[in-house]
């Protein structure tokens, strides 16, 4: 897993990166002083793609908790801190763990082990799987993908638009978009998240999806231009 580290405190960085050296599977891509400075490099788009980040709370300028408030779409993320009091808001952004200085290694691999965890069950359900339950009132329904068109972002919550239903649910889009399998779905905004099946034309700057009602006309961001491009079957001349 390729992984950066944000931390303004010397030596608690210098303690991960010895335990990232010594972990097989990680690498370390980057480190940053300031939450600042690894937005600017998160913000680019031919960085290196980054699985997991070490973060620590309490930084100067920005916190981690603002740091993870500032982004649309972060990869796995291991908080770390000298108190606990920030465990439960951090929670709400879906960290893989919350580590408390001084970190152990013994408790720095069991984070590891739950992002790898995490890691493969979001391939697995990638790979294998066709449907999703939403909760739906007091009720579970089965939606299968192919019946998602897109969704939409609408405050702390997100809109499942399919072709004869809108299911609205509790939710952020970094953890809609890691329940979704990548191979079927692409965010193309920061608000929406489109089934690639469904998309009839590609304009400059949005995609349009075709259903009953008429046409979704869906914006393209800029950050996510990219991704789509890759993702779709293209042939130019």
């Amino acid at each position: 897993m390729n992984c950066i580290i944000v931390d303004d405190d010397k030596l608690s960085t210098k303690i991960i990166q010895e335990f990232i050296d010594k972990t097989d599977d990680l690498l370390l891509v980057g480190s940053f002083e300031s939450a600042v400075g690894a937005i600017n490099f998160l913000s680019k788009q031919d960085r290196t793609p980054i699985d997991l980040i070490f973060l620590d709370i309490e930084m100067p300028e920005m916190s981690g908790i603002e740091f993870l408030k500032s982004l649309d779409e972060l990869p796995q993320v291991i908080v770390y801190s000298s108190q606990e009091k920030y465990a439960f808001e951090s929670y709400e952004y879906d960290v893989t763990d919350y580590l408390l200085k001084p970190v152990q290694y013994g408790r720095f691999i069991k984070a590891i082990n739950r992002g790898r965890e995490r890691l493969e069950e979001k391939e697995t359900i990638s790979k294998e799987s066709t449907e999703i339950f939403i909760k739906n009132n007091s009720s579970l329904v089965r939606v299968k993908y192919d019946d998602i068109l897109w969704i939409e972002a609408l405050e702390n919550y997100v809109v499942l638009n399919t072709f004869n239903d809108k299911f609205t649910i509790h939710f952020t889009m970094k953890s809609i978009s890691d329940k979704m399998p990548s191979d079927k779905f692409v965010r193309v905004h920061r608000s929406f998240i489109v089934n690639l099946n469904e998309i009839n034309v590609i304009e400059d700057n949005s995609v349009l999806v075709k259903y009953e009602g008429g046409v979704k006309v869906i914006p393209i961001g800029k950050s996510y231009k990219d991704k789509l491009m890759d993702d779709i079957n293209l042939i130019t001349r």
